[in-house]
């Protein structure tokens, strides 16, 4: 009787196994097609908690880059903020890599602006990949969904960070806001950082990230620290007009570490209300 009590009392309190997948809620993964090369990437899309009762609304659109690991991350970051009123609303919009291939294949090829013959991975699709989001991935998430066309937030990191330090140099007004965390400026001999920079038509607000330890002496094999610093001083230099910047460095934050905190903190001073 002892023995059966005990085998009752543990099932009842011991979870049972079923092959239930986690979800995010109210989100959603498209694939859409890259014309010119026919690639396949996947988009992970996570509506507001008021879209679908507030059906008049326009929401702005949050574009994240590394869409793995990023989405995660900013989908829970958000939630309580988003949800208890402290900050804005907003459609939350992950690209992913490309199918058929390896993720730093594919990043690398994307994320960079020009070609590095010093790499063993293809580089240099950066025009090709800024063009997939003007031309396929901005009209489908405008058509489809009540989404801003005018707010839209890039966020990007490490490579992704250079692809949005890219796009603000070349074509500002694609975004009305960047979060660039730890940008690797350092990629081809940081040349990116030598290059000029187009004056936007509008107002642009970018938060730029660097953590503290980002160095080679605390085990880093770039100087990020110094490549934010340069950026910095780049954009305060050349007076920006309408550029709304604000620089962070994060206190004992590695490279590996440092991205949850400069997109929380970068949207809060985005959409913090």
């Amino acid at each position: 009787m002892k023995l059966f009590t005990f085998v009752f009392v543990f099932l009842c309190s011991t979870p049972l196994l079923a092959d239930t997948v986690f979800e995010i809620p109210r989100s959603t993964v498209v694939e859409l097609q890259e014309t010119k090369t026919d690639r396949v990437y996947p988009l992970f899309i996570k509506l507001p908690r008021s879209y679908h009762s507030e059906v008049k609304r326009k929401y702005p659109v949050i574009y994240l880059t590394d869409a793995w690991y990023s989405f995660q991350i900013v989908s829970g970051a958000t939630r309580f903020p988003m949800n208890s009123g402290v900050m804005e609303e907003a459609i939350i919009v992950g690209i992913s890599y490309a199918k058929g291939s390896r993720g730093s294949a594919s990043r690398i090829r994307d994320y960079t602006p020009i070609k590095a013959d010093s790499w063993k991975l293809e580089t240099g699709n950066a025009d090709g990949h800024i063009s997939f989001f003007k031309d396929t991935v901005f009209p489908h998430i405008e058509s489809h969904y009540r989404a801003s066309s005018t707010q839209r937030t890039f966020v990007g990191n490490s490579l992704g960070g250079l692809l949005g330090t890219y796009i603000l140099f070349t074509q500002p007004d694609m975004f009305s806001s960047y979060i660039i965390g730890s940008p690797s400026l350092w990629f081809n001999d940081s040349y990116l950082l030598s290059e000029s920079v187009k004056t936007p038509a509008s107002p642009v607000r970018l938060y730029l990230s660097v953590g503290s330890l980002e160095r080679p002496e605390y085990g880093q094999s770039q100087d990020m620290v110094a490549g934010a610093n340069a950026l910095a001083d780049k954009l305060n230099d050349y007076k920006y007009p309408n550029l709304d910047l604000k620089f962070s460095v994060i206190e004992g934050a590695r490279h590996a570490t440092a991205f949850p905190t400069t997109v929380i903190q970068g949207l809060d001073w985005l959409y913090g209300k």
